[in-house]
This record gives structure tokens, sequence and C-alpha cells, in this order.
């Protein structure tokens, strides 16, 4: 999945610190809100899946030092450690994999043929590093690299599926 020069760089700043503290980095998402800068991490433990409250504090306070002292934002921001939830994005290409048959709203960053940059359905699997997407309009494959946003749809059947992962 496609990130910006300054996400990649706190990913990579991110990653050792989190997984020092026994937690997988998911995400780094950067946003501007209100003036200024947030910078969204989306960790979880590999056993559960689940990022509790405690986790996120600590996984903050580790990070929080350490962006102190390489400073790799100019100007404020504010610093969010969350779980990527149910309905979790889908960044890694074996995240495909792991909720194949679960329904996912992707988006690419130039169109189809036909005009299209978003699509929603049901994951099919993966062809190399191309994503089968089952959709209205039959099966698609979307190219991983040309993906910018990959989401899991929140359904019942998901809710239900999860708990079993």
């Amino acid at each position: 999945m496609k990130q910006t020069p300054l996400e990649q760089k706190l990913s990579t700043i991110a990653r050792p610190v989190i997984e020092d503290c026994g937690f997988t980095l998911v995400c780094v998402q950067l946003t501007s809100e209100s003036g200024s800068q947030l910078v969204r991490i989306m960790a979880e433990d590999p056993a559960t899946r689940n990022l509790g409250v405690d986790d996120a504090a600590k996984i903050s306070r580790a990070l929080s030092a350490v962006f102190d002292v390489e400073d790799p934002i100019n100007g404020a921001y504010r610093l969010e450690i969350s779980s990527p939830g149910i309905d979790r994005p889908l960044v890694k290409l074996q995240d495909f994999e792991t909720y194949k048959d679960f329904e996912a709203k992707l988006e690419t960053d130039t169109p189809a043929e036909n005009g299209q940059k978003r699509y929603r359905g049901v994951i099919s699997g993966l062809d190399g590093e191309n994503i089968k997407l089952a959709t209205d309009q039959g099966e698609v494959s979307l190219p991983f690299a040309a993906l910018i946003k990959a989401k899991l749809v929140l359904t019942d059947e998901l809710i239900k599926k999860t708990a079993n992962l």
C-alpha cells in the first residue's frame, strides 16, 4: 500500500519500538487536523489481533520518547495509538489472503479503463501481487502496488468470523 515519504519514515522509526513492546505495527497514517498534524499509528498484539488501552498507552510512551529524540515531524503534532479495529485497514499483501472471503472497499491511485478507482466486493484471494475481488460487476484483479486505501467492511459476518481468527 502506498505511503507518503513521511509516513514511510515514521513507520521505519515506529516499527522496532512497537516490536520491542511486544506488538506489531499495522499502519501509520498522517493527516492534518485543526491546524496541526495527527500521527495515527495502528498496532496489534500478534496473538489476538487486538490492542488494549493499557497496551496503547505503553506504545504511546515509548514512541513519544523516540519521536522527541528523532524529531521526524516539523511543527506541532498529536500522536494517537489505536487498534486497527474489526473493520481494519488492509495494508500488507498477506492481509488479502488472511481476510479472503470478507467484504472490503479498495481504492486505487489510477483509474481502470472504465474510469473506476473505487471498488467494493468480496476478497477472492491473490494472483501473484494482484488482489482478486468479486464485485457486483464481476471479478476484478487489482495490482497491490496501485492501492491507496483498502479496508474491511463491517458486517455481521465479519463480526462473527473475526472472533475465530
